[in-house]
């Protein structure tokens, strides 16, 4: 259940760092989206290890 949330969150992590970069914001701003976008798969990903 969680992980499907997590992903969800990466979606919209990296749908924010898209919008920031078209409306030309500094690169830090899209790159940290896109770092917590992908640290959302990450802990998705762990969440669906045995054991958990």
């Amino acid at each position: 259940m969680w992980s499907v949330v997590l992903m969800g969150l990466a979606g919209v992590l990296v749908g924010g760092g898209i919008s920031f970069h078209q409306q030309k914001k500094p690169a830090w701003v899209s790159i940290s989206f896109y770092v917590l976008a992908g640290m959302s798969l990450l802990a998705a990903y762990l969440l669906t290890l045995p054991g958990n």
